[in-house]
């Protein structure tokens, strides 16, 4: 049975992200969620080299921790990775607001960064990411940007976590920026050079049934579905890409 946060995916990709969503993710949680007041942001404290290296861990949970240990990852290169629709163990002890039921109120965020100095300053594409996509859940849950809180801030005893390293109150100043309508263009390119405009599920067209033909997609019908979506995913782990679905740049290049 699914679980109530199936609208992460959409809302994300409304935003104009790039989106992963991971096998089962509809269905993962250790029990379903509450009423859904905010997002609590964290680091994963992974490895240096890799793009979401964490995510093994995140979807499975620990031996001392029950999987899945947050709602989402969100990458270095600013892919947000859907591992869970229900109730994730990522927040533990705490208070935000008054609130102190964190697992079932809050979506957790795993960005994957180390969190010590070799990995600082965090990529501009993921942060311009974690802001955009922080907002676009707060504005779907009817929530302002001050329920946004950096595990940091929420986990007590004081002092308990340093996740996320960045300043939280910078931070929720840009989302605030970003719900009011007046952030910067995204960084996702609209079209590549050759004037391909980036394709996703709900696309139809010419060019989407060159995708398919490209892909061996019969019948070629011109409809980017969740075949073709499947397929787009396929071909991205086969040339060693972020398996987001979405035909950007990097994707017509390689076909």
């Amino acid at each position: 049975m699914a679980f109530s946060l199936t609208w992460l995916a959409d809302v994300l990709t409304d935003a104009g992200l790039k989106v992963a969503e991971q096998p089962g993710w509809r269905t993962r949680g250790y029990g379903d969620v509450g009423k859904i007041v905010g997002v609590i942001c964290h680091h994963t404290a992974g490895p240096l080299k890799g793009n979401m290296p964490s995510l093994g861990v995140i979807t499975n949970g620990r031996p001392d921790l029950t999987a899945p240990l947050a709602q989402l990852g969100l990458g270095r290169d600013g892919t947000f990775y859907v591992i869970a629709a229900g109730r994730a163990n990522h927040a533990g002890t705490g208070n935000w607001h008054g609130i102190t039921t964190g697992n079932s109120s809050f979506i957790g965020i795993e960005a994957e960064n180390t969190g010590v100095a070799n990995d600082q300053p965090w990529p501009p594409v993921q942060m311009d990411a974690y802001q955009r996509g922080v907002a676009a859940i707060l504005k779907h849950i009817g929530s302002p940007a001050t329920m946004c809180a950096g595990h940091k801030e929420y986990a007590t005893p004081p002092g308990r976590k340093i996740d996320p390293t960045f300043d939280m109150n910078d931070f929720r100043a840009k989302v605030a920026t970003i719900m009011g309508g007046a952030a910067p263009p995204l960084l996702i390119p609209a079209k590549d050079d050759q004037n391909r405009p980036t394709l996703r599920r709900g696309a139809q067209g010419d060019l989407v049934k060159d995708l398919q033909t490209k892909l061996n997609i019969a019948p070629a019908d011109g409809i980017f579905g969740a075949y073709t979506e499947a397929a787009v995913r396929q071909f991205q782990l086969a040339k060693q890409m972020v398996p987001d679905g979405i035909v950007g740049p990097k994707t017509w290049a390689a076909l």
